[in-house]
């Protein structure tokens, strides 16, 4: 089996080793296995690291059946020996954000009695699904100042090799799932748990963190954080976005939020009035259309087209139509750029079917759609024109009556 030298030593980077095997796995993919290796492969929520054996790129790092793949963007060549590099920024950002999961996992079990089920270590953000139904504002504020508290007191930190039977004299979080020798991680007076991660040597390289939100995940919470650098990296973007608003609204920032607020509820109380005065419209267009309706025998018939118009639009103004039009058979088409929509209704006197007649015309222009007997909507391609649709779909609909 390759030795895992980041057990050793976290803070190791570059080693050169023993080539053990190169080969491809199912799909095709280079990997070699290490007499030994400083890269830790994706396991217990942390991802893998990354770097160079013999200048070639690793881009994943995995444990399968009991060796550890490095797979590589380039086959490598049979060599001697390996000489590997380990990207350390990503390593130690993930040292960072793992060993404040750490801590904030602790706090938020012993203070404030909520455990932790899952840990997950994103790119941009970390989070963990707490075994809890909310999070209150005073909550987050307490838990986030206590673990940057223990950050602060760059306590130290350990990891030892030991039994089962061994690591049952620590208080730990949680049982062990392993029978054999398990690796613990002590924070001395704050966690003790067995965890096969990479960690500093002290609670002071976190640097500090914090909680960017939670949310409701079945009957869980979800709580997002961000760790070391990941602070400043999220400060910068949350600085950017705010310098850009002050230059759009020229307001102080501590006036920003009100002055959003204010916009806000104007543009609602726009978008409500534009929604009053386009209904309005519809209503007036809806009586010039049940006015001068094309006659069928008893039934009348109201066949309009248009360009554009959305198929919201035409469901609210084939709606109105019929309320209007009792006795007659509504036809609307809109011309889009590459498609055709459509509604087709019948008023309340009518004893056809529009369902059934769409279910005819439809497959002429590979349309879908769905509604009731009496009110039916649908798209499809420009395979026809919209008249010649149009006249399909009246032609049907008339048939249904007989």
């Amino acid at each position: 089996m390759t030795e895992k030298l980041f057990y050793r030593d976290a803070y190791q980077t570059e080693f050169t080793t023993k080539l053990v095997k190169a080969d491809q796995d199912e799909g095709g993919r280079p990997y070699v296995v290490l007499e030994e290796t400083a890269f830790y492969p994706t396991g217990g929520g942390q991802p893998h690291d990354t770097g160079s054996l013999n200048n070639v790129r690793v881009i994943d790092v995995e444990e399968v059946d009991g060796e550890v793949r490095h797979y590589v963007t380039l086959p490598i060549e049979e060599a001697s020996t390996v000489n590997g590099v380990v990207d350390w920024s990503r390593r130690f950002d993930h040292m960072q954000q793992h060993t404040g999961q750490h801590i904030l996992s602790a706090i938020l079990q012993d203070e404030f009695d909520l455990a932790t089920l899952s840990f997950h270590l994103g790119k941009d953000t970390v989070s963990i699904d707490l075994d809890g139904e909310s999070l209150s504002e005073e909550t987050l504020h307490k838990v986030e100042q206590r673990v940057n508290e223990v950050i602060g007191e760059n306590r130290s930190i350990e990891t030892k090799w030991m039994t089962v039977d061994e690591a049952n004299h620590y208080p730990l979080r949680k049982s062990l799932s392993v029978d054999e020798a398990v690796r613990l991680v002590i924070i001395p007076d704050i966690d003790y748990n067995g965890c096969g991660g990479t960690h500093p040597r002290s609670t002071g390289e976190v640097q500090m963190m914090k909680l960017l939100g939670w949310t409701r995940q079945k009957r869980n919470v979800r709580l997002e954080f961000v760790c070391g650098n990941r602070v400043l990296e999220q400060l910068e973007k949350k600085h950017s976005v705010l310098t850009g608003i002050k230059t759009l609204m020229k307001r102080p920032e501590e006036e920003l939020e009100q002055e959003v607020s204010s916009l806000l509820k104007e543009s609602k109380a726009k978008d409500k009035q534009l929604a009053e005065r386009t209904a309005q419209l519809l209503e007036f267009e809806a009586r010039d259309l049940a006015a001068a309706p094309q006659e069928n025998g008893k039934v009348s018939i109201v066949q309009q087209f248009f360009e554009n118009r959305t198929i919201k639009t035409l469901q609210d103004l084939g709606k109105k139509i019929v309320e209007q039009a009792p006795n007659g058979i509504v036809i609307l088409v809109s011309e889009q750029k590459d498609q055709l929509q459509f509604v087709l209704a019948q008023g309340s006197d009518v004893s056809g079917n529009m369902k059934e007649a769409a279910q005819h015309v439809m497959p002429l222009i590979e349309a879908k759609g769905g509604g009731k007997p009496g009110f039916v909507q649908g798209g499809g391609t420009k395979a026809l024109a919209a008249e010649e649709f149009a006249d399909r779909l009246k032609k049907a609909a008339l048939e249904t009556m007989k």
